[in-house]
């Protein structure tokens, strides 16, 4: 099973996020310090980290950026800081997910289950990028998209815009985001030609696109990727 690196310096979080882990069966390794959570890191080679941003000894983000220089281990940043400028640049900056203070610790293996499932699957090709269920495949290197093998024909934007959302299973991105975090800050654009763009994927890659499974709205949030259930 997948080993787990926590660095969490609040006990009682770390001790749930443990347990609850723990019972999932992955091997977990702890630490409350960022400088021994990051000699932890080299020594233990985890599968995935779990990284609070406000630690002792080294911040969560320069403890991002050490490790980003060394790895692409997956990062899940948990944090009381909600600022949208904070996820974003978290996000920009290496990290895979994002998960604001309090969460749900059964939310927060899901994600760890849905991350490490991503990474096995990269790693049989790292150039390619699935949905939930598959049927939906990304080719990086040639900017290609497919449904079910067959070749969906995407703008570049709005095959920057999936890939956002896919690299990012489950997590609920505002319009902000979507454009800060695909284009970049320096990008002008209205956050409603978001909901254009959108518009446009589902019609390519949906089933039902009244009834979305792969880009789903948040209403009054953003959207987010689904995860179609795969046909038995």
């Amino acid at each position: 099973m997948a080993k787990i690196l926590i660095c969490e310096d609040e006990r009682s979080i770390l001790n749930i996020e443990r347990a609850y882990l723990e019972k999932e069966g992955y091997e977990v390794t702890t630490s409350t310090n960022g400088k021994e959570g990051l000699a932890l890191f080299r020594k233990v080679q985890p599968d995935l980290v779990v990284l609070d941003l406000m630690l002792p000894g080294l911040s969560g983000e320069d403890f991002l950026k050490e490790i980003r220089r060394e790895t692409k281990t997956p990062v899940i940043i948990v944090s009381a800081k909600t600022d949208v400028s904070n996820r974003i640049g978290n996000l920009r900056e290496g990290a895979d997910d994002y998960m604001t203070k309090p969460f749900s610790a059964r939310e927060l293996v899901e994600r760890v289950k849905a991350i490490l499932r991503r990474v096995s699957t990269s790693e049989e090709s790292s150039t390619a990028l699935l949905s939930g269920d598959g049927r939906v495949e990304m080719d990086l290197e040639s900017m290609r998209t497919y449904k079910d093998r067959e070749e969906i024909h995407l703008t570049k934007n709005e095959f920057l815009i999936l890939q956002t959302l896919l690299s990012h299973p489950k997590k609920i991105f505002t319009r902000d985001e979507i454009i800060e975090v695909t284009f970049g800050m320096d990008y002008e654009a209205y956050d409603r030609a978001i909901d254009t763009h959108i518009k446009n994927i589902r019609q390519k890659i949906e089933d039902d696109p009244k009834n979305p499974e792969y880009i789903q709205t948040v209403y009054g949030v953003g959207y987010r990727a689904g995860s179609p259930a795969k046909e038995s």
